[in-house]
């Protein structure tokens, strides 16, 4: 049984379809990465895996158990990293991971190995409004860590990085011990890099599935994926 079965997923906004009978699996300790251009569909996938949204058809299983915002035990089995932050400016950084802590019921020792994990314990007593981007998304990945989940689910988590941060976080995600993941991201090369699986999206739907571990280089995935996506020889 996969970790996650998604079947047959629509979601309309309206007269918009913005995805349509979407189904895919996933494999425990599978990396799947969800690209395509902006539009394709990636983060309203990820909203609706995160609970942050619901389908208009179609549904999704954890380990057998269907995902819903009603059930809690099957929602605590996912970390999620979005585009919000989710921390509180004028909290300092160990005051945010232990608000959180609190409501996840997790001792406050984790919060302090947290911190050490993602490079920031010289800077817990510091308001995470004074930090860089990156020191923000790093603080938002140990928040999202803190409960343990089985999987994380990462929406663009490379945006708005330089190359060096780029490449840190990365690594970062290499070291948090999560072996199943979900990433939503525009960078071919490092979703070549860090996952094991692609699915390109396009108007909603699941247009090519790539094992990228059957590609050579970063090249050949963007050829894949530009054929996917109609582009190619444009």
């Amino acid at each position: 049984m996969a970790l996650i079965d998604v079947d047959d997923l629509t979601k309309r906004f309206g007269h918009v379809t913005a995805l349509r009978d979407v189904s895919f699996r996933v494999a425990d300790g599978e990396r799947v990465g969800l690209f395509g251009p902006n539009g394709a569909g990636k983060t309203t996938l990820l909203r609706i895996l995160s609970t942050l949204s619901t389908p208009t058809d179609g549904r999704v299983l954890v380990d057998g158990e269907e995902l819903t915002p009603d059930r809690t035990a099957v929602r605590r089995r996912l970390g999620v990293l979005s585009h919000d932050t989710m921390l509180y400016d004028g909290l300092t950084a160990r005051e945010n991971l232990r608000l959180h802590a609190s409501l996840h019921g997790v001792d406050e020792d984790r919060c302090e190995r947290l911190l050490e994990l993602v490079g920031l314990s010289a800077h817990g007593s510091s308001d995470p409004s004074r930090f860089s981007h990156g020191m923000r998304k790093r603080l938002s990945l140990a928040r999202a860590l803190l409960h343990e989940p089985e999987v994380l689910l990462l929406d663009e988590p490379y945006s708005g990085l330089d190359r060096r941060s780029m490449a840190d976080f990365g690594d970062l995600l290499d070291a948090v011990g999560v072996e199943t993941v979900v990433m939503a991201t525009h960078d071919l090369e490092r979703g070549f890099e860090h996952c094991d699986r692609a699915l390109v999206l396009d108007g909603g739907v699941v247009e090519r599935d790539v094992g990228l571990a059957d590609l050579d280089a970063p090249s050949e995935f963007l050829d894949c994926y530009r054929a996917a996506i109609g582009l190619r020889g444009r």
